[in-house]
């Protein structure tokens, strides 16, 4: 039995339990995928043609790995212009097993494909973990998180009035320094009084 399908833009002759190389699909390793582009089946006894798919038809895989083609080298030159330049490139590939080729009950088997959960992650040597029902309870908070919200607002600290009385007595350091820079100044360079009135020098008569 093989069957004739479409899988990105190419057509495949697939065989079952058969390994292919398609363009880069989407998933993990050991992913199923589903193709609804069967264009063709023959069952041994029977050939059916699409027209051109036929419906109801799926053909089932499962990813076995994603790689990279060989490299292709591209070269390109323009005669007495100077340029030339190589390049390379590497076609993302994906390779594929054909797990069933189905005929009828295509759509049923992807709507249960869809529907089923996936299997849960081993622990230790093939050892599936079990569901529970139980909930996850959140981790407890720290300690010194709740100790923070209860606590009140805490008054500054020594450092923080030690900063403070740092700068006042630089303030009344700053006043006494001018005060004392004004008095040498008046005792360098006294002022007359206002109030005292020089007393008029008198002429002595001949």
């Amino acid at each position: 039995m093989y069957a004739i399908v479409d899988i990105a833009g190419q057509q495949f002759k697939v065989e079952k339990d058969q390994k292919i190389f398609v363009h880069r699909q989407k998933g993990e390793e050991g992913s199923n995928l589903f193709f609804d582009k069967v264009l063709l089946i023959d069952n041994g006894k029977k050939i059916t043609v699409g027209t051109p798919m036929i419906p109801d038809a799926l053909i089932s895989a499962s990813i076995v790995t994603h790689l990279k083609a060989d490299k292709v080298k591209v070269f390109k030159k323009k005669r007495r212009k100077g340029y030339q330049i190589l390049k390379g490139h590497r076609q993302l590939l994906t390779e594929i097993q054909i797990n069933d080729i189905l005929e009828k009950g295509g759509s049923k088997a992807m709507i249960e494909a869809a529907t089923t959960k996936p299997a849960k992650e081993t622990v230790g040597k093939g050892k599936k973990v079990k569901e529970t029902g139980t909930k996850v309870e959140k981790p407890a908070e720290k300690v010194s998180e709740i100790i923070a919200e209860t606590e009140p607002a805490k008054k500054p600290t020594a450092k923080a009035s030690g900063k403070t009385r740092g700068a006042g007595k630089k303030d009344s350091a700053s006043q006494a320094d001018k005060t004392k820079g004004k008095t040498s100044s008046e005792e360098k360079s006294p002022k007359k009084s206002k109030t005292a009135k020089e007393a008029p020098v008198k002429k002595a008569k001949k």
